[in-house]
């Protein structure tokens, strides 16, 4: 009998070593090798029993195709994401932190597809049963006919749900937590999850279910496991969010079906999440506009446009090397803005650290937001208040000028909603009666600095005019 074969299979990519390492070759993963038996990695040979190829039809390109049939959940703002429902057949890989709401929302949307008459199925590889019940008790969701289970053997939750009428929804809590016996694995490494991930693929595409995995998430935010079963599935979305706030933002990172990007936001409250109609308003509520180094930022999430506010703090710094720290934002384009300043626009900052927040714990990515960053920074310096009513957004190239973004219609048009009546916008996209073009980022910077020194003015006199009319009851005392 010949001895098995044993490898050593990275938990980070996937990749397959003949002996343990430190340091995986493939992804540079520390400690990620983990002994497994048999060949069961990626590059790893595998014997297979040959068969006859069957014959398939080809059409061309000219053929019409109907868009897929879907299947909408009720809740306005996971149909946005989804690209308008669950499509039957397709797989969606939910990631998100532990405690975030994954859970909650799951059980939300199964109960309004349930009530609705479709057949949904919970699977929970991690809590009993009578733990699930519990939830969806305190969410007020007791009396849906959602059918649970406790289950991690793959075999067994495709043999059930094969069995009787098809399913429209399924959930697996989590794909981690899944094991099949093809695989000769512990549970949770990579070749068990691309096991067990095929298999219920293979179980949505033959039944027509729509199956929802669960993942796990690592410390940076990315879902745990090979990347890989990223590229099997239809969609992947992340759940994200902070402790410290009380929403939630759903965001479709890929989708076969629909717009990538596109996010959801939801609010925790104590009765689940809730869904929130206007992110906008929500994200700007609370602010001080009287305050200087506060911009706020037309952006776009996907299709939808998201105002936020752009916060900076800019002050004097004791250090040898000033510091710049960051959040919400990408802080090499913290970096690359505070150059152009200093070198296109005069704008000193080598003695000050720099502080810059996206108020609100919303994570902003596109380079339209480098205009609105740079006005705070500048506002900050200066101690100069922006106007109260104007919205900013455009991309700032290294020579300084300021480049044309797009969707500029979108974001004027959501901005007059909030009740904004102004914009500092790139000059190709500025609209009449709203927008105020801005060819260089030496023009914006000017204006603050004026701006800066004409408020200043404007407090010294009020200072000097207090003390006079103090004066005489000082005199008299």
């Amino acid at each position: 009998m010949a001895k098995p074969r044993v490898t050593f299979v990275c938990q980070s990519c996937g990749a397959v070593s003949p002996r343990w390492q430190g340091r995986c070759d493939a992804c540079g993963a520390w400690n990620s090798l983990v002994e497994e038996g048999g060949a069961t990695g990626i590059g790893a040979a595998v014997a297979r029993k040959t068969r006859k190829g069957r014959l398939f039809a080809l059409e061309g390109l000219a053929a019409v195709g109907q868009e897929p049939p879907r299947t909408a959940v009720g809740i306005a703002e996971l149909d946005r994401v989804t690209g308008g429902g669950f499509v039957p057949g397709s797989v969606i890989l939910l990631g998100g932190e532990p405690g975030i709401g994954k859970s909650t929302l799951l059980i939300q949307a199964c109960a309004k597809l349930a009530e609705a008459g479709t057949r949904v199925a919970y699977i929970s590889g991690e809590e009993a049963v009578a733990q699930v019940r519990l939830r969806a008790r305190r969410l007020g969701l007791a009396g849906a006919p959602v059918e649970l289970a406790a289950a991690t053997g793959v075999e067994d939750i495709v043999a059930t749900l094969d069995d009787g009428e098809p399913f429209g929804l399924v959930v697996i809590d989590s794909i981690q937590t899944m094991w099949t016996d093809s695989v000769e694995a512990a549970p949770g490494t990579v070749s068990q999850v691309r096991g067990a991930a095929q298999s219920l693929i293979r179980l949505a595409k033959t039944s027509g279910a729509c199956v929802i995995l669960v993942g796990h998430v690592t410390k940076d935010g990315q879902i745990a496991g090979p990347r890989v079963v990223e590229h099997m599935v239809d969609a992947v979305v992340s759940f994200e969010g902070d402790a410290g706030h009380q929403f939630r933002i759903l965001r479709a990172l890929k989708n076969r079906f629909g717009p990538t990007d596109e996010i959801g936001v939801f609010e925790m409250t104590g009765q689940g999440l809730a869904e929130v109609s206007n992110p906008s308003a929500f994200f700007l509520s609370g602010r001080d506009a009287s305050a200087p180094g506060a911009a706020v930022f037309a952006g776009m999430e996907g299709s939808r446009p998201v105002l936020s506010e752009f916060q900076a703090l800019v002050a004097p710094t004791s250090l040898g090397t000033p510091r710049r720290a960051v959040v919400g934002w990408d802080s090499n384009r913290l970096s690359m803005i505070i150059a152009v300043l200093e070198a296109h626009a005069g704008v000193r900052l080598g003695g000050h650290d720099v502080y810059l927040n996206v108020a609100g714990g919303l994570k902003v990515n596109e380079p339209a937001a480098d205009l609105a960053a740079a006005a705070a920074l500048v506002s900050s310096l200066t101690g100069a208040t922006l106007p109260s009513n104007t919205v900013y957004f455009g991309e700032i190239g290294l020579s300084g000028a300021v480049r044309p973004v797009t969707h500029a219609a979108a974001r004027l048009k959501e901005a007059v909603k909030l009740g904004f009546a102004g914009a500092v916008a790139p000059a190709d996209t500025a609209q009449p009666g709203i927008g105020t073009p801005v060819a260089h980022i030496g023009a914006m910077v000017a204006e603050i600095a004026a701006a800066g020194v004409a408020q200043q003015g404007d407090t010294a006199s009020h200072r000097s005019q207090s003390r006079r009319m103090r004066k005489p009851d000082a005199l008299e005392s």
